[in-house]
């Protein structure tokens, strides 16, 4: 039986003969059902028509694409560590040709995903690089819409992965939104791998928070605080959401705080 894919979210479904009758994550007031209705696809018949890749962003980071774009179009990141590789979030597509190259690269030891909208099809991604765990919080359990003996569900608000990565759980868009806090990244600057957590805007010296992007619903005062609050005892330098365009290059942690700042001031006024 096929694992079912939502073309409009991208993410994969656990098996069945027909076709779900609704998605789950499109269904929530966060995303959307497509104007033209709900419809589906398979790994295969995305590998039929789509290639995946890597392309190198920085030393020890890389950014795993699909050509052409699908679903919500999101950029995942590899991070390489002599103490296991870091797969940060999940696409819907998976193939022969990006196996390889991360293969190459020393594999994935874990799998680690910001929030639901990011799952793809990560139980596929888990099962090709040799049953490598898959770390999500407890909070956004009833997200998955695909079971998993090697999803493995955290509590707290933090996870350290290695010495290098640790997960800190900051709420927001979903009760369970997390980021990566990578301490060696950028020469030992730090980075912070935020999924849409924390979102890059067009004026690249700010970022914003918003409880639905494609809706535009915003976060209120409380939320964006305590996202601010999680992240305030890292130290970093660079920022990187969730696509390609979306990189705060330098004094990433002032950027977060000064748009916090105005953030809860719109809302307020």
């Amino acid at each position: 039986m096929p694992n079912y894919i939502c073309t409009t979210c991208g993410i994969q479904y656990a098996e069945s003969e027909t076709v779900p009758e609704s998605c789950l994550i499109c269904e929530d007031e966060r995303q959307y059902v497509h104007p033209d209705g709900q419809t589906w696809t398979t790994l295969a018949e995305l590998q039929a028509t789509r290639k995946s890749g890597i392309r190198a962003i920085e030393s020890g980071l890389y950014g795993v694409a699909t050509d052409p774009h699908f679903a919500i179009g999101q950029r995942p990141l590899l991070i390489q560590s002599d103490q296991g590789n870091v797969l940060w979030d999940c696409t819907s597509l998976i193939d022969d040709g990006v196996i390889e190259a991360i293969s190459a690269l020393g594999g994935i030891a874990s799998i680690a995903i910001s929030h639901p909208h990011f799952y793809g099809s990560m139980v596929e991604w888990s099962r090709a690089f040799g049953d490598a765990p898959i770390y999500l919080p407890a909070a956004d359990r009833q997200w998955v819409t695909r079971p998993d003996a090697n999803i493995t569900f955290w509590e707290g608000d933090s996870l350290t992965l290695n010495d290098e990565m640790t997960l800190i759980r900051c709420g927001g868009h979903f009760e369970g939104s997390t980021v990566l806090h990578w301490r060696t990244g950028v020469e030992g600057k730090g980075a912070l791998l935020t999924g849409d957590t924390i979102s890059v805007v067009a004026d690249r010296r700010f970022v914003t928070f918003m409880y639905s992007f494609p809706n535009t619903i915003p976060l209120n005062a409380r939320a964006v605080q305590g996202i601010v609050d999680a992240v305030e005892p890292l130290h970093f330098e660079r920022l990187y959401g969730g696509w390609w365009s979306e990189v705060v290059v330098a004094d990433a942690k002032e950027s977060v705080r000064r748009s916090a700042q105005r953030y809860i001031r719109a809302i307020a006024a």
